[in-house]
């Protein structure tokens, strides 16, 4: 095992002769590398030691036209490297019919991301669970006989390495891989299997490495790595994903791999049902320092930009919107302050490299909560230090070789010279900003019709069966509704005959949701959680002497991405009887059942503009029924921004735009705080046509389509937040051949303000220097105000794209005059807004 393991060694650490161009597209840079290998301390590109900056795009979760403006984004927030999973069921949802089409446009992608000046990490998987409907697995896999999903099974290897290999093969045939000129410097296969690997016991850990060597035998020239894998086989680097792998991760598993991290959660992805979740930019600024202070070498955000779950990908019960909460929102846009403090810990860190990579590392820890971590070259003037106050409420001084620093409650502050300070994790002096959607004037003068479902009875049903099919089984991944259909006879002395005592219906259901009728009126619904899927509904019902008909339409919101034996999931009704007769309950679960997979709105396609004409559309009822397809045109919104649609009053149910699914809405499953998890959905501009649009909806619950809005969304409101004791900017300094210097006059807190390309600032809304306190977009004052602050903002800043404001008290204090000298520590506050 030795030998073998010196020969992997050697084989990494040999240089391949051949070159990767990566050119900046528009920005003039040019790079070119030769070679991706590794050791304990670094990845190597092109024989030099890199410290990454990665973040996550999943190019299916974003238009193309989207793509270039992502990547500029991520480009200029310091990131150099983009990671994508490949999407299998996007790219094979039927065996052997393949789609790398529109935002499947995998080759497109990974070019458009080299002609940005970035690396790539394809995670091949080609299980990746990602909140993707199946984990990316196709549906059609399932049905694969003797099929057992992600362990030693020769059906599943046999299908997982052959999209693999063709994977692999499409890259190598566009030369995309690094050794042939191309942006890809790592490639991951499986997927944080170590959560399910117990499962599958010796089964699970000779798939590990089968999938390990079937890997590293396609020969792509570059590393292999696997997340959660502790024991990755030479030579696959493990990684590490979660919120703080610089104190969780225990480490690569051989000391000559690097430490790399594949997965920083920027957030947390949201169920139906779920509060906001948030986390902070200070967090996560914390975690990133401390892992490349404690010898890491790549960091991925995830998610960088999160995107949408369009049509039905999203996996069970999550929502359309997904990780809105990255540096990059759903729409695109720069979340203020985490994009931009991320992007200045990146200016740190980087001001840090040559010692990281180049020095010896030292730790000194001085007590519970506060260590100093060096990295320094004795005989030169290569230092930096990174120093920790790790007590989550108390701030902090520090004194390190005769100076003292002063240190927020849980902050890491970084000196490139092991004497400046440049960049404190908790003290963010970059600008911040606020989302705002407003009502399109132009798009919002509906004139809505209607077309009503039918509800079936047991007559001309697709299937029939003597119990209910299980419902992931029957709806094949091609919809999310099922009908089940049956029938009952009743005698006169079979229903109650004591006033106000009805039968009740009993339907004990494998999950997701369904809508239940009886004679062919709703009697109600239900649904499960994405905790628990399963659910029991109980309703008394009006039953009638005869056939009664029960009508259950059944639904899937996604199929499940984790877990072990993902092939051996259920859904759909399981028990259905009648209590509470005169004749005691009448189980009904084994009648001749009819199925019909699908709403008959789906089969007409009356979402799009072919399909749409087929249906009966009549004017809104007055009193809305459910299962109605609803369908109005409107005027292209406005301006070039993103666009949403906000469904105020609707339930559940799905939403086209001129025939392009934009994702399910579930405005009825509100959270605790007693909002829907989600309310605003994207409308990308390219769904859109130059003038006249169709916007179709399917709507499960009795409502009708009165207060939705077409909206425009832009982050124009503008913040800075910047306390006296602040540092300055980190673009203050630059370090070059070793000389670590400022580049400008004024060394001190400044508030910087930067409108998008083509605004400029058109009112001041907030400026305040003293006390006060709030968020952008909800400032407020405290109870000291410079009264010149307004004054003196509009001056720097109104008509202008950028400006910035030194906290300088001269300035703010009229006749030299401190209105509060009791407040020790003054902040400067401002919200302008651009145009």
């Amino acid at each position: 095992m030795e030998q073998t393991n010196n020969m992997t060694r050697t084989l990494f650490l040999v240089a391949l002769l051949s070159t990767i161009v990566v050119a900046t597209h528009g920005h003039g840079r040019h790079m070119t590398a030769h070679n991706v290998t590794y050791d304990g301390k670094s990845l190597f590109i092109n024989g030099r030691r890199e410290l990454l900056f990665s973040g996550s795009i999943h190019y299916p979760r974003s238009t193309p036209d989207m793509w270039p403006i992502l990547l500029d984004n991520a480009r200029r927030g310091g990131i150099n490297v983009i990671q994508t999973y490949v999407f299998w069921n996007a790219h094979e949802p039927q065996q052997g019919q393949f789609n790398f089409e529109g935002n499947y446009d995998l080759v497109k992608f990974i070019k458009l991301v080299q002609e940005h000046g970035m690396f790539v990490t394809l995670r091949v998987g080609p299980f990746i669970q990602a909140e993707w409907n199946h984990g990316g697995l196709p549906y059609w896999l399932k049905e694969v006989p003797d099929i057992i999903f992600r362990c030693d099974n020769e059906p599943y290897k046999q299908h997982m390495q052959a999209f693999v290999t063709k994977i692999v093969q499409m890259m190598k045939d566009e030369k995309l891989f690094a050794p042939q000129g191309g942006p890809i410097v790592l490639a991951q296969i499986e997927n944080e299997y170590n959560h399910v690997q117990r499962a599958y016991e010796e089964k699970g850990d000779s798939y590990v490495q089968w999938a390990a060597n079937m890997a590293v035998a396609l020969n792509v020239g570059v590393p292999w790595i696997m997340c959660k894998q502790t024991d990755a086989p030479d030579p696959v680097i493990n990684a590490c994903n979660g919120r703080h792998c610089g104190d969780t991760f225990s480490g690569p598993n051989k000391p000559y791999k690097p430490v790399i991290w594949t997965e920083n959660w920027t957030a947390q992805y949201r169920v139906h049902g779920d509060p906001p979740s948030q986390r902070s930019a200070e967090d996560i600024a914390f975690s990133v320092a401390r892992f490349f202070a404690k010898g890491g070498n790549l960091v991925n955000y995830y998610m960088y930009h999160g995107g949408t779950n369009f049509g039905r990908t999203s996996s069970e019960f999550s929502t359309t919107r997904y990780y809105d909460e990255a540096p990059l929102d759903e729409y695109g846009l720069e979340r203020e302050p985490k994009w931009s403090h991320l992007r200045d810990v990146h200016k740190a860190v980087l001001l840090c490299r040559k010692a990281i990579l180049g020095g010896d590392p030292n730790v000194e820890k001085l007590n519970e909560f506060h260590e100093i971590r060096t990295f320094e070259k004795l005989g030169t003037n290569l230092c930096v230090a990174f120093i920790t106050n790790n007590h989550t409420t108390d701030a902090a001084t520090i004194n390190f070789r005769g100076t003292n620093y002063f240190l927020p409650p849980y902050s890491i502050s970084i000196l490139p010279d092991c004497k400046t300070v440049v960049y404190n994790t908790q003290s963010i002096v970059s600008q911040h900003n606020s989302r705002n959607y407003e009502r399109s004037t132009t798009a919002n003068n509906f004139q809505w019709e209607m077309f009503n479902e039918a509800i079936p009875t047991t007559k001309k049903m697709d299937m029939y069966q003597n119990k209910p099919r299980e419902l992931f089984t029957l709806l094949k991944d091609t919809s999310d509704y099922a009908w089940y259909t049956t029938s009952f006879e009743l005698a006169p002395g079979d229903l109650p005959t004591k006033p106000g005592v009805l039968p009740i219906i009993h339907i004990e259901s494998n999950g997701h949701t369904m809508v239940a009728f009886v004679n062919g009126d709703l009697i109600g619904t239900a649904h499960g959680t994405h905790d628990k899927k399963t659910f029991d509904f109980n309703r008394p019902v009006q039953l009638r002497v005869g056939t009664n008909y029960i009508s259950i339409l059944a639904g899937t919101v996604g199929l499940p991405d984790s877990g072990a034996y993902m092939e051996h999931r259920y859904a759909g009704p399981k028990l259905v009887s009648i209590i509470a007769l005169n004749t005691g309950t009448l189980d009904i679960t084994t009648n001749l059942w009819g199925h019909r997979v699908g709403l008959k709105g789906e089969g007409m396609k009356v979402f799009s503009d072919e399909g749409s004409i087929r249906a009966k559309w009549k004017p809104l009822s007055p009193v809305p029924r459910p299962l109605t397809w609803y369908r109005t045109r409107f005027v292209t919104p406005e301006g070039t921004g993103p666009v949403a649609i906000r469904m105020t009053g609707m339930g559940k149910g799905m939403m086209w735009i001129n025939g392009k699914s934009i994702g399910r809405h579930w405005m009825s499953f509100l959270s605790p705080i007693g909002k829907p998890t989600q309310s605003e959905f994207h409308i990308p501009r390219s769904f859109l046509n130059p003038q006249d649009n169709l916007l179709v909806i399917f709507e499960e619950e009795p409502l009708a389509p009165r207060q939705i809005e077409i909206l425009n969304v832009n982050r124009d409101t503008i913040c800075s937040f910047i306390a006296e004791n602040d540092p300055p900017n980190v673009n203050s300094w630059v370090s070059r051949r070793g000389n670590f210097h400022p580049i400008v006059p004024y060394l001190g807190p400044k508030a910087l303000l930067e409108c998008a390309p083509g605004k400029k600032i058109t009112t001041v809304e907030f400026a305040s220097f003293g006390n006060p306190s709030g968020s952008c977009g909800q400032y407020i004052l405290g109870t000291c105000n410079a009264i010149a602050t307004k004054q003196i903002v509009d001056q720097e800043c109104l008509g202008k794209e950028t400006c910035s404001i030194a906290l300088n008290r001269a300035i703010f204090n009229q006749n030299g005059a401190d209105p509060c000298p009791e407040i020790l520590v003054k902040t400067l506050a401002i919200q302008v807004r651009c145009y």
